[in-house]
This record gives structure tokens, C-alpha cells and sequence, in this order.
């Protein structure tokens, strides 16, 4: 049924818990394969070349952590392909969604006090929500 599971991570827990799941969703079925996206948040109206040694650090930084975060799921992190992108971070993931055929996205999100309703309609989970062209899970 998916077969091309995108799980975008801030390497928080919740990632950490949506990697899981999109995991053992992936082991249900053949052949599936699960990419792990993080996006560095580029600086509003400047050329890349302006900050490239800047992007480039943060790069470097990103691979690091990327690397533990990928080991800490385990045995299964085998069947996981990384991505790292330089873009704003919804319309980055819609694109990678799109350029990628990806047909599934993971991704932590959180509870929405019924209080604080408008809160929560601001968060990146709910705007992927709303305008990824393929189901999304929000794993809370």
C-alpha cells in the first residue's frame, strides 16, 4: 500500500516516534523504504552563495545528528535513506513529497489545547496536512 514513506524529523522525540512507526509500517509491506528529511530553514531574501560557509557548518552539523538519530531506531535503521535540504520548511517538504513520489508522511505532531485552538493551526504539522498532495499520519 506505501511504499515511499517520508518522515521529516527535528530530531525531537516525537521524530523519533514517528521514525518508529513509519518503521514498522515499512516492515509490513515489501520493499518499502522510509527516507528521513530535515530541512535547514534558509534566510529569508538572501542568495545561498552569501552564507554558503554558514550552510555549510550547519550541514556538517546536521549529518551528525542525523547519524545518531538513525541509530537510535535500532536494527531497522538499515531500511532508512537520509535527506538534508536547504529550504523553508512546508513548502520544502511538499516539494521533496512531490519530487519524490512519496506516498505516505510520518510526522510528530502535537496535541492542540481546545482552548488554544488557532495555536495549533499554525504548526508545520498541520499546514503539511493541509496541502500534501498524499496521506499524512500524525503521530502524537
Amino acid at each position: 500500500m506505501f511504499r515511499n514513506i517520508l518522515v521529516p524529523s527535528d530530531f525531537t522525540e516525537k521524530s523519533l516516534h514517528a521514525a518508529t512507526l513509519a518503521l514498522q509500517l515499512a516492515r509490513l509491506q515489501k520493499e518499502a523504504k522510509v527516507t528521513l528529511l530535515h530541512i535547514i530553514e534558509t534566510i529569508e531574501d538572501a542568495e545561498y552563495e552569501e552564507f554558503a560557509d554558514f550552510y555549510d557548518k550547519l550541514r556538517k552539523q546536521v549529518e551528525k545528528k542525523m547519524q545518531k538519530f538513525v541509530q537510535s531506531l535500532g536494527p531497522d535503521a538499515s531500511a532508512v535513506q537520509t535527506a538534508i535540504l536547504f529550504d523553508k520548511r512546508v513548502p520544502g517538504i511538499i516539494r521533496f513529497v512531490t519530487d519524490h513520489q512519496v506516498d505516505l508522511i510520518v510526522l510528530g505532531s502535537h496535541k492542540i489545547d481546545p482552548q488554544k485552538v488557532p495555536e495549533g493551526l499554525g504548526t508545520i504539522s498541520y499546514k503539511v496536512g493541509i496541502f500534501s498532495p498524499c496521506p499524512v499520519l500524525m503521530v502524537k
